[in-house]
């Protein structure tokens, strides 16, 4: 059995892949971690301050970590102390946090880190790519839309969506919203959308005279992040430390 600690464990997210381990037959719920104390699914959940002590007692396998950046932060750097495998669908980390964060983990354990853990995203990443590549004259506008309740903006996804621009259209100024009296230039458009309890849509238009190209993706349940996130919690066991992405996980390589 695979035991499995989760942090973030009252959270939309940490619930539902709480939920998810303890009905799989191969994991093992051991822990949870959050602002406050508490239960979920029969198993403590311990205030933040004292994720080491629980680290220490339990000893988990792997610790899954669907928080905010500056939480997710901290508990990486203490689960790699620790020599816990790491799962992270954590978004919103400045690059000097992912360079902490890079450094508590290199030589200590593998770690899985992802904006998202969807399967078909990850997909989707790759589509992207090969469009991209063929559409390079085109105009390209990004469109993503999350529950009220999300903080970063743009997604971690659409970022991820831009840095494979990037690489493959060359780097093109951000435009983020339109208004007033402008002319297009060269730039990508990027609208982000907050509302209700959307899960998380994204969208990228491929535009040029008399014709749109279209990819899209859109998640209508958490359990397709939490099922990402298993199958890397699977995976990341036995690796060498360092850190994989779900391209690793999925065997997708990048042409």
């Amino acid at each position: 059995m695979i035991k499995v600690v989760v942090c973030g464990a009252s959270g939309r997210m940490g619930q539902t892949i709480g939920r998810m381990v303890k009905e799989s037959s191969d994991l093992e719920l051991v822990g949870g971690v959050d602002l406050k104390p508490g239960t979920f699914y029969g198993i403590d959940i311990v205030a933040s301050q004292k994720i080491e002590t629980l680290l220490k007692s339990k000893k988990p396998d792997v610790l899954i970590d669907f928080t905010i950046a500056q939480a997710a932060t901290e508990n990486v750097k203490i689960a790699a102390r620790n020599k816990v495998a790491l799962v992270v669908g954590t978004t919103g980390f400045t690059p000097e946090q992912r360079a902490d964060m890079t450094k508590a983990i290199e030589g200590n354990v593998p770690a899985v880190i992802s904006s998202n853990f969807s399967v078909g995203v990850n997909i989707f990443w790759q589509l992207v790519r090969e469009s991209a590549k063929l559409l390079k004259d085109y105009d390209v506008e990004v469109i993503e839309a999350h529950h009220r309740n999300k903080k970063d903006a743009p997604s971690g996804t659409a970022k991820t969506i831009l840095t494979i621009l990037d690489e493959e259209i060359g780097a093109r100024k951000k435009l983020y919203g339109r208004e007033g009296m402008m002319e297009r230039g060269n730039e990508i458009g990027i609208h982000v959308i907050r509302g209700g309890d959307i899960v998380g849509d994204h969208k990228i238009m491929f535009s040029k005279n008399f014709e749109t190209i279209e990819l899209s993706h859109r998640a209508y349940d958490r359990s397709v992040f939490a099922s990402g996130a298993l199958r890397a919690t699977r995976w990341v066991i036995g690796k060498k430390p360092g850190v994989y992405g779900m391209n690793d996980v999925l065997n997708l390589v990048k042409k």
